[in-house]
């Protein structure tokens, strides 16, 4: 789990630098990349690696979180207030079914509907298809954008506690290197998911 949840972690990295282009004056850069994520055999490769990933991350985090409640069935009167676990770490399976849903959302919105459903409109520079005309539509809905926004709330949640958890569980733990590790969870955590809003938010009041 640990090992697929870092691997996750890198391909977030990736995702935004790619989908910052959208941003630029010239959406040719983002539409050429995106056409190149598309169709090229490598990236084909990686996205089934990418979707048994999250596969693997999902179905190890139930299988942890179903022995975790099998091991204590009837939860504590009192809460230790002296423990040792963070207020992350105790809502890890709530945060991770709110971007779970939003993941199904964003691949229906992204992947199935102009793959399957819908045709994109084809930029008139590059002759590709204009997947930031595309990105742009999404963004300009109100509910979308509010959508958007919360779910990258969550995953700055989720992320906080996953990305030192995820260290700690490979047995990463020590006493000079463990607050680095914290230090740059916060940082991705924080730096990350507020790339990603700040996309949606900059298109809805551009």
């Amino acid at each position: 789990m640990s090992f697929a949840g870092l691997f996750l972690i890198a391909f977030l990295l990736v995702h935004l630098g790619i989908n910052l282009l959208v941003l630029l004056e010239n959406n040719t850069y983002f539409n050429v990349a995106a056409h190149f994520m598309a169709t090229n055999w490598v990236i084909k490769v990686f996205e089934v690696i990418l979707f048994l990933g999250f596969l693997i991350h999902i179905i190890y985090a139930l299988i942890l979180q179903i022995q975790n409640w099998m091991a204590r069935p009837v939860r504590y009167k009192i809460e230790n207030l002296t423990s040792q676990t963070s207020f992350f770490s105790k809502y890890m399976i709530h945060t991770a079914v709110i971007i779970l849903i939003f993941l199904v959302l964003h691949l229906f919105d992204f992947y199935l509907r102009s793959k399957l459903f819908e045709e994109l409109p084809i930029d008139k520079i590059s002759g590709k298809p204009d997947m930031a005309a595309w990105v742009e539509a999404e963004f300009k809905e109100t509910s979308a954008v509010i959508i958007y926004v919360v779910s990258f709330l969550f995953l700055a949640f989720h992320l906080n506690h996953a990305f030192q958890s995820a260290f700690q569980t490979l047995g990463l733990n020590h006493n000079k290197w463990t607050p680095v590790i914290k230090f740059l969870g916060l940082l991705y955590s924080i730096l990350v998911p507020a790339g990603f809003a700040f996309i949606s938010l900059y298109i809805y009041f551009s």
